[in-house]
C-alpha cells in the first residue's frame, strides 16, 4: 500500500492562472499544467529568495520533496516558454495557509487576508 500524500501548505493562489502566447488556441496538446504546489515553490524560491530548506519549512514538507517539486515546475515553465505552450496553474495536494501563524514566512498571509476583510467591510459601508 502506498503512503498517502502530505498536504503542502500554500500561502496564496496565483492572481492569474493562465499564461501563454497572446494568440494561443488552448488545446490539450499545447497546454502545460502546473500544480499549485509547484507554483508555490517558484514563488518562494525564485521570487521571495527562500532557500530550499526555508521553502520546505514554509510548506511543511521535506527539502527533498521541495527539490523534486521545484525541478518539475522549472521544466514546465521552460516547456511553456520555449515551445510557446499555454501554462495553466491548478490542482494538486495543497492547503491554503490560514495566515495565523507567527512564524509565517510568506511576508503577509495575515496582512493579505486582513486587507481583503477590511476592503469588504469598507464596501458595505
Amino acid at each position: 500500500m502506498s503512503r498517502p500524500k502530505k498536504w503542502r501548505r500554500v500561502c496564496c493562489l496565483p492572481e492569474s492562472n493562465l499564461f501563454g502566447p497572446l494568440k494561443a488556441v488552448i488545446d490539450q496538446e499545447d497546454l502545460v499544467l502546473m500544480l499549485v504546489d509547484e507554483y508555490e515553490t517558484i514563488r518562494l524560491i525564485d521570487l521571495q529568495g527562500f532557500t530550499q530548506e526555508e521553502c520546505a519549512e514554509q510548506m511543511h514538507i521535506a527539502r527533498t520533496t521541495v527539490q523534486r517539486i521545484y525541478n518539475d515546475a522549472r521544466k514546465k515553465l521552460a516547456e511553456s516558454l520555449v515551445n510557446g505552450k499555454v501554462l495553466r496553474i491548478e490542482g494538486g495536494d495543497y492547503e491554503l495557509c490560514e495566515g495565523l501563524e507567527k512564524a509565517c514566512g510568506c511576508g503577509g498571509c495575515y496582512k493579505h487576508r486582513y486587507r481583503e476583510f477590511s476592503e469588504a467591510d469598507n464596501k458595505e459601508n
